[in-house]
């Protein structure tokens, strides 16, 4: 920002992989995603990391400096004056201090005649709970009263579900079978100390015998908040969203007496702030399919999202627009397995259209990016309803174009799909049904779009045959208005050409 303030050049340093960096522009926005090392010298063409390490190397080498790793670890504060959580296996002897407790009397076992209704920790209050003999002296000792973090059970219990009956934690043989977890989904809140006492635990259960591995989890995937606006009456009570109503002049009151209702700002949802939606509400009012569309199309998921009424009641239309367009074009629909193959060009066109959203969708779920597959669900459905339209488009290929778009949907909206495959004359089950695969060949473009840069900048695009000559390229390219006045008398140093994408003249 400051450089494009004071119109500064801006020279990048990390720039994507397939990128070249003679032709690379940075544009407005920073790349800051993982990418390759550009303008950097020695490092050019390295990742960020390799490009670290390779920095420290040379460092060494020169005998300027070397690499170290600082670790900022902490002791971990295990328990908690609660009933609920696993009981610290010790006992307090006044002769013999702390005593673990016996291997064959384990584990130890919480009473189920508590008090909960007094205050303080109820177990230090149980009448007998605590009272036990010291398994080393046999004078009369007392329990720890104090119980686990609950950490100490979500940091391993994946490991336990390998050998549910088993009279050890976890057998070798499962462990080896079943682990690591391939996908490990949490929250933001969990992504540091939950993984770090989960390596713990892996690591001591590995030392101790059970396990063969180091690591708990081969991919990590955090997912934000669900957000929404809060609201505070005249007397700074917190409002739940349903007991606010927007007047017609934008400004709110309260349901019940109509007295004015403030809005604050947009935070995580919490009891405290009673900014929560409940989502059997939403459920009664618009069904489950709706809810899971709105809250995948939102954003990214790995970013917070705003809960609104205007985007349910959009994802509600969406569910809806679906159905019509099945149910609308049913009749024209021949029998099942009918080939999709042949048709005009528009019976063509609607096929490339089908087959590239299923290339489209199966990346983005593949990649977590949700929102992005709702997109190219949504551009598949506006060129299914434009297809329908027309009478020439081949009933083999509308009953693909439904039938995909009801598949794709499946995992989004299990409902609808399910009575959307009935519908179209299928007698399975849509969850049994194979994930639906591309047919490559229709995607191969007769034409494409090639950017024309000037120094690097978008100055147009235009379209070609795909594959096209360097010359007929450039010809046509210096044509174009904007390019003409962009090169102006300037001499052509240097054209960029890459096939099919862009060409670059370097003035």
């Amino acid at each position: 920002d400051f450089a494009h303030t004071y119109d500064l050049p801006v020279l990048p340093v990390v720039i994507p992989d397939d990128a070249d960096p003679k032709t690379f522009d940075v544009g407005n926005d920073a790349f800051t995603d993982n990418g390759k090392l550009a303008n950097s010298d020695f490092l050019d063409g390295l990742d960020v990391e390799t490009g670290k390490r390779t920095v420290i190397d040379r460092l060494a080498e020169a005998g300027q400096g070397e690499g170290t790793i600082n670790y900022r670890l902490r002791d971990w504060l295990v328990s908690r004056q609660r009933y609920w959580g696993c009981p610290i296996p010790v006992v307090h002897c006044a002769d013999c201090g702390i005593v673990p407790i016996p291997k064959d009397d384990l584990p130890v076992v919480l009473p189920e005649d508590i008090d909960f209704k007094s205050p303080g920790n109820p177990l230090n209050r149980h009448p007998t709970w605590k009272h036990v003999d010291c398994p080393a002296c046999g004078q009369p000792a007392e329990r720890d009263t104090d119980t686990f973090d609950t950490f100490m059970d979500s940091s391993w219990y994946f490991a336990r579900f390998c050998s549910p009956e088993a009279d050890t934690p976890v057998t070798q043989q499962d462990g080896e079978y079943w682990l690591p977890v391939d996908q490990y989904i949490g929250g933001i809140e969990h992504a540091i100390l939950h993984l770090l006492y989960s390596r713990f635990f892996m690591r001591a259960m590995r030392d101790a015998g059970h396990l063969c591995l180091d690591e708990p989890f081969a991919g990590l995937f955090t997912q934000g908040m669900v957000n929404h606006a809060t609201y505070r009456d005249d007397a700074g009570e917190w409002l739940e969203p349903s007991r606010v109503v927007e007047n017609d002049d934008g400004g709110f009151t309260r349901a019940d007496n109509g007295a004015s209702v403030t809005v604050g700002r947009i935070e995580k949802m919490s009891k405290s702030k009673k900014n929560t939606i409940d989502p059997t509400d939403v459920i009664a009012a618009y069904g489950a399919d709706t809810a899971r569309w709105f809250i995948l199309s939102d954003s990214p998921p790995d970013r917070d999202m705003e809960w609104t009424d205007a985007g349910v009641q959009g994802a509600f239309r969406f569910v809806n627009r679906i159905s019509r367009l099945v149910l609308d074009n049913n009749e024209r629909l021949p029998m099942p397995g009918t080939s999709p193959a042949g048709g005009d060009e528009n019976s063509v066109a609607l096929r490339r259209a089908v087959h590239q959203a299923i290339t489209d969708v199966t990346n983005d779920l593949e990649k977590f990016h949700y929102n992005r597959a709702v997109a190219h669900l949504y551009e598949l459905v506006n060129a299914i309803s434009a297809a329908a339209k027309n009478v020439d488009v081949s009933g083999g290929a509308l009953r693909e174009a439904l039938e995909t778009i009801v598949r794709l949907i499946g995992p989004m909206m299990p409902h609808l799909a399910e009575e959307m495959w009935r519908v179209v004359g299928r007698d399975s089950l849509i969850c049994d049904e194979a994930w639906p695969v591309a047919d490559m060949s229709l995607l191969v473009a007769d034409s494409v779009t090639l950017a024309i840069q000037v120094n690097g900048k978008l100055r147009g695009t235009m379209e070609f045959a795909a594959g096209a000559d360097q010359e007929a390229v450039e010809s046509a390219a210096r044509a174009v208005q904007n390019v003409a006045d962009s090169i102006g008398d300037s001499d052509v140093r240097k054209v960029i050409y890459v096939p099919n994408k862009l060409v670059n003249f370097v003035v």
